[in-house]
């Protein structure tokens, strides 16, 4: 029996992400060409929702030599899609899990000092040695060993016989937000940091903080690596602007399964939310808030049919959506673009997230499990 293949698709350009990637590394070149900062490539969340498989082995033919994720099991994934690549843990390590640091050669990140120990009773069970990557909290208070107090935190890290610094690293929580002044609190708190980090005797091989908005907004921040994630899928981080040359990687669409007429009055979706002023056309179309569309689409967001936006009407269902296509001349059948270009318009991850007041990280993240992903 033939492949199926549901009506809404995200289609997957892996040669836009491949050259989002080389973008970014030409543009660190053209500005740092002395002491170029390396390039660490984001593949958390499924690689954004993009689908971690396809797309870590994408960046590595395009030159990535360190993808980093979010869990041991992200990282085993990658290695069992055949990602050679050095893969750097950036959460918690649970002590349940920690086998897979070495079954699958993944780098951890080390936190705290539990965390620490943990680790080291691993690698000294297996007598090996194991680089990890040390995070600073400086200032965002999540993870990390608080920037304050590392000469009493970090000395019997670095005594640890089986684990070797092999670089350090901080998070900024302000970075796309230009009007923060603790994004540049935190970068002299790091500066501090290093300080006292050579103080104790640790020589990481090489440091890094420039997630994408760091890295689009204060080359003082690139140290010896960047940290691209929504850059690679070819989203600036709102409110930011870049001139590094990028490419949407994603693009999801469906069909029109169905076109019905609405006298004046009468209403459609739940809650009867929208009610026609008018004679009115409506398309059914079956992507909703299952595959991650957001209910506050509804009488707020569009979609493309017909080159011409549809504005998205009533209610986002569970598994469908209506969209008014009055005066479109719409049929079943005809594409109907909710991220992308279709005639001369565009409708990006970005705008949609601005449209709900929401970020485009939680948009591309979101788009569902049931949704196919077409790789091209």
């Amino acid at each position: 029996m033939a492949e199926r293949i549901r009506p809404t698709v995200a289609r997957v350009d892996l040669g836009a992400l491949k050259s989002n990637y080389r973008a970014i590394v030409d543009h660190l070149s053209r500005e740092r060409p002395v002491g170029m900062p390396g390039v660490i490539a984001v593949v958390k969340a499924n690689a954004y929702g993009h689908g971690a498989a396809q797309v870590g082995r994408a960046l590595e033919d395009a030159g990535a030599d360190l993808l980093a994720c979010a869990d041991i099991e992200e990282g085993a994934a990658l290695r069992a899609a055949g990602v050679r690549a050095e893969i750097l843990i950036f959460g918690a390590l649970s002590v349940s899990d920690l086998d897979g640091l070495f079954d699958c050669r993944l780098t951890p990140t080390i936190s705290s000092p539990g965390a620490a120990r943990a680790v080291q009773a691993a690698a000294a069970r297996r007598t090996q040695r194991l680089r990890y990557h040390l995070k600073i909290d400086t200032g965002m208070n999540r993870l990390g060993f608080r920037f304050d107090n590392l000469r009493r935190t970090l000395p019997e890290l670095l005594r640890s016989e089986n684990l070797d610094l092999d670089a350090v690293f901080t998070h900024f929580a302000t970075a796309d937000d230009p009007a923060s002044s603790l994004f540049d609190e935190q970068r002299r708190r790091f500066d501090q940091a290093l300080a006292d980090l050579n103080v104790l005797g640790a020589r990481p091989r090489y440091r890094h903080a420039a997630n994408s908005a760091a890295l689009v907004r204060d080359p003082r921040v690139w140290f010896d690596r960047v940290r691209p994630g929504l850059l690679l899928y070819g989203m600036v981080p709102p409110p930011l602007t870049s001139t590094i040359a990028l490419a949407p990687v994603m693009t999801l669409a469906s069909r029109v399964t169905a076109v019905k007429g609405m006298r004046a009055g009468e209403v459609t979706g739940y809650g009867a939310r929208f009610a026609a002023t008018r004679p009115t056309t409506i398309a059914i179309v079956p992507a909703g808030y299952a595959d991650g569309l957001d209910l506050r689409l509804a009488g707020r967001g569009a979609v493309l049919i017909r080159g011409r936006r549809a504005p998205i009407v009533g209610s986002v269902c569970m598994d469908m959506l209506m969209a008014d296509v009055t005066g479109l001349d719409a049929s079943p059948g005809d594409e109907v673009v909710i991220i992308g270009r279709q005639g001369s318009d565009t409708i990006d991850a970005r705008e949609m997230a601005d449209t709900i007041g929401s970020i485009p990280w939680e948009i591309v993240c979101r788009v569902g499990s049931r949704i196919e992903r077409v790789y091209a």
